[in-house]
């Protein structure tokens, strides 16, 4: 397996928990926030919840910086918010077509 493909499934693991796309998909949604902004939103504890972004973190899909005392993240990886709204389209019936252009269902097929 190529680093790529490692790398690829890292992102795609890391995405693999429900708790964790929430925290993208608020991200993605609403911008930067701190992690007690996102604790306060999600009502997990701050460790949970700081576990979760140290991987979001690791594979890249978010970075964070430090304003004062706070830690804020937001999406480093603005296509993976892209990529869940294409999906929340087809979930919800809609089809890959209306993605914006993003998926095609036919794609790839011959």
């Amino acid at each position: 397996m190529s680093e790529l493909h490692e790398a690829q499934a890292a992102i795609f693991k890391a995405l693999g928990h429900p708790t964790r796309v929430e925290i993208v998909d608020m991200l993605g949604t609403e911008g930067g926030m701190c992690v007690s902004e996102i604790v306060d939103r999600m009502h997990f504890d701050q460790s949970t919840v700081s576990k979760h972004l140290a991987l979001l973190k690791v594979v890249g899909i978010v970075r964070c910086f430090k304003e004062g005392l706070n830690v804020t993240y937001e999406i480093n990886m603005k296509c993976v918010s892209q990529f869940l709204r294409c999906v929340e389209t087809v979930v919800n019936g809609q089809g890959a077509d209306k993605c914006g252009g993003m998926c095609s269902a036919t794609e790839g097929r011959g």
